[in-house]
């Protein structure tokens, strides 16, 4: 097929992927409430179109955390993205190191840190829960600094995980044994591409990260049975202590929704902060990220810089989210689209996507540098 937008490759990705694996990448907690609102929030904001100035001259690079980048986005972390296509995190850093932005690597990742970090040519980026085994936790970070990772994104949205209804339809959570197994086998076999270049060629199929917990039980069942005993529910803003006396870059906060909250952050001594609603896989029914993200932006002024993911579809949708306070935006499913419809070229074409649908409507919005996109390129009050 012809892929002209993201939607192009959501579509790439359905057909290729088994249902099990897509549905867990497309969708959202609950009624999938603020996963739509995440994306039709960010399409009904207009802009504000200008004529006649010059903007032959149109940079999009920025500075994130001390490091010069061509674009202003990264790419989120997604768990189990290595899934999507034969060691998917591979082929996703590399992607983004040749495009000059930052890739996250997930905890829950297929790949490996370690894995991951003998396939770049510059820093990444890795995520990390708050878990109950401090010392584990302790490992990872141990390892990421091994690694040469340039920030720490430190996700604090999870303390316990969302309720997902089409995980539950096709057997990737709720299935007990070998029913889920069975029926998740069966999906895969629908899909005899993906079998053969991932489900065949693609092993190990564990979560790189957490295997040595596991203690050796690599099935999918096993991993939600961890991440539920082991997500920490009385995570505090006191924890952050114990993840700065492991790690000593910059620290990321991700999951930040009310202004309050980004205010707490900026008093710990984060170094930033991603507005975010988890891509709507959490609490259904709370602000879209575009809703969220401009008081948030006002409260903490410059003292973090303020990032933001959600409802991503184009590069006119980047342009929004930046006019509304954030410095960048983190790229999610978008990347994830990608990766499954055409691995590390599929990622760098939705990339350059990305950067020519940015060029327009900073083009045709007057401006030519990215800190010159602000609340004055927008229709309306936000």
């Amino acid at each position: 097929m012809i892929i002209a937008n993201i939607a192009d490759f959501r579509e790439a990705a359905r057909r290729r992927l088994p249902r099990f694996l897509f549905e867990y990448m497309d969708g959202g907690s609950y009624a999938e409430v603020t996963l739509r609102r995440n994306v039709e929030d960010l399409a009904n904001i207009a802009l504000r179109q200008r004529v006649l100035r010059d903007v032959s001259g149109i940079d999009l690079s920025v500075e994130l955390f001390g490091q010069r980048q061509s674009l202003p986005v990264a790419l989120a972390p997604i768990g189990l993205a290595g899934l999507n296509a034969r060691r998917g995190e591979v082929q996703a850093v590399r992607a983004a190191n040749k495009a000059r932005i930052p890739f996250t690597l997930s905890t829950v990742s297929a790949c490996p840190l370690g894995e991951v970090a003998a396939a770049v040519s510059s820093p990444f980026w890795f995520q990390l829960y708050m878990i109950r085994d401090r010392g584990f936790m302790k490992d990872l970070l141990a390892q990421a600094t091994a690694a040469g990772c340039s920030a720490l994104v430190f996700t604090v949205d999870m303390p316990v995980p969302g309720t997902r209804y089409r995980d539950y339809r096709t057997g990737l959570a709720g299935a007990p044994g070998l029913k889920g197994a069975a029926w998740r086998a069966t999906q895969a076999l629908s899909r005899p591409v993906w079998a053969w270049d991932v489900g065949l060629m693609g092993r190990p199929h564990h979560l790189g990260n957490v295997a040595p917990v596991l203690q050796g039980k690599t099935g999918i069942e096993d991993f939600f049975a961890w991440m539920r005993s082991n997500f920490d529910p009385a995570i505090s803003w006191h924890d952050l202590e114990f993840i700065r006396a492991e790690w000593s870059g910059p620290l990321i906060i991700k999951g930040i929704l009310d202004p309050e909250d980004a205010k707490e952050a900026a008093a710990s001594g984060a170094n930033g902060i991603v507005v975010s609603n988890h891509g709507g896989r959490q609490l259904d029914g709370v602000l879209s990220t575009a809703r969220a993200l401009s008081p948030i932006a006002d409260a903490v002024g410059d003292r973090l810089t303020v990032l933001a993911d959600g409802g991503v579809r184009s590069g006119l949708d980047v342009v929004r989210l930046l006019a509304l306070g954030a410095k960048g935006v983190l790229l999610g499913r978008a990347w994830s689209y990608a990766l499954a419809a055409g691995g590390e070229a599929g990622i760098t074409k939705m990339l350059g996507l990305i950067e020519a649908e940015m060029r327009v409507a900073m083009a045709l919005t007057g401006t030519t540098r990215i800190d010159q996109i602000d609340r004055t390129i927008l229709v309306g009050e936000y």
